[in-house]
């Protein structure tokens, strides 16, 4: 096992990436971007891309990614909040999948503890099966699980994230115990993708964007994706045309650490809004089928006890809170 793979399966991995200091005032000069979950998942694909536009667009100086996962972040949630207290160059990135994974987990740090700095994009959600599968579609899913719901196993992120969820709104749809789900939980898109590779799950749920590049050199097909009508640029079916009243968008978003001021605060809102503003960040939303839902500030912060609330509740009726 080479350093790279180590550090993988570690859930722990540290990217530098070091520029020149710009004169340019607007720059900031040093920023950390704290990622709650392993390489390879969506959270990781959004700190990255977030990184390579805004060095690009030379809003940032030095930068450094730190990846910490497990647990939907709620391993690395705590962390960020003990290291970067009152750290006004320090952005994490996280989502719906967190919430959830903060109540099923019953985690005694949540999300109150961070600063809400904007909400960025939405992606539905794919599920995808190994090229050999037998499954070709929705229906074959569901007779599948109808059959025997347990010998149905689900490749995803985090126990009660946004793809459990979306495992759980099928099994009901097609009138199965959503607790009775075979959920196989992965800390990031690197792991989940690899069982699905070795065949050793099911099928698998999760954005778009990490199973895009495997479904065009056509090792993983796809049965449906969980938006309410076709997405432009994906040629696959939605899982609501094929009889199953399910839908569900998972958003992303960026929190600052605790005790910020309200000028690193506004800060940190600034230098985001400027990345979602620029050419390149419109340029890759496009590229990886991201939907834009950006909310900042405030705005947000009310969002999120809103959204909050309501995952809360679906938890609950599919049994998983």
């Amino acid at each position: 096992m080479n350093r790279r793979q180590f550090l993988a399966s570690a859930g722990i991995a540290t990217v530098m990436s070091a520029l020149p200091r710009f004169a340019d005032a607007q720059t900031v000069k040093r920023l950390e971007i704290f990622v709650p979950a392993a390489p390879g998942g969506g959270w990781d694909q959004t700190a990255r891309v977030m990184d390579a536009v805004m060095r690009d667009a030379k809003l940032i100086g030095n930068s450094r990614i730190t990846n910490v996962g497990g647990a939907g972040g709620t391993i690395g949630l705590p962390q960020f909040i003990n290291q970067h207290k009152g750290d006004g160059n320090a952005l994490m990135t996280g989502g719906m999948v967190m919430i959830g994974a903060i109540i099923s987990n019953k985690s005694p740090v949540d999300l109150t503890a961070v600063t809400p700095i904007a909400r960025l994009t939405g992606e539905y959600l794919t599920i995808v099966v190994p090229a050999a599968s037998p499954l070709k579609s929705m229906t074959d899913l569901v007779d599948a699980l109808k059959k025997d719901v347990g010998a149905v196993s689900w490749a995803g992120g985090s126990a009660g994230g946004s793809d459990h969820i979306l495992a759980g709104l099928v099994a009901k749809a097609a009138g199965v115990d959503p607790i009775k789900v075979s959920y196989v939980a992965f800390a990031g898109g690197g792991e989940a993708m690899a069982a699905l590779l070795g065949n050793q799950v099911t099928c698998g749920v999760s954005g778009w964007g990490e199973f895009s590049e495997q479904v065009a050199a056509g090792n993983l097909r796809v049965l449906g994706i969980s938006a309410p009508e076709r997405v432009e640029g994906i040629d696959a079916p939605t899982i609501k045309e094929q009889g199953l009243d399910v839908e569900l968008l998972n958003w992303r978003a960026v929190f600052g650490g605790p005790d910020l001021s309200d000028e690193q605060k506004t800060n940190l809102v600034d230098l985001v809004t400027k990345m979602d503003a620029s050419e390149k960040w419109q340029s890759e939303l496009k590229t990886r089928s991201w939907t834009r839902l950006f909310l900042a500030g405030d705005e947000f912060a009310k969002y999120l006890e809103e959204d909050t609330q309501r995952i809360a509740g679906i938890l609950k009726d599919l049994g998983l809170a």
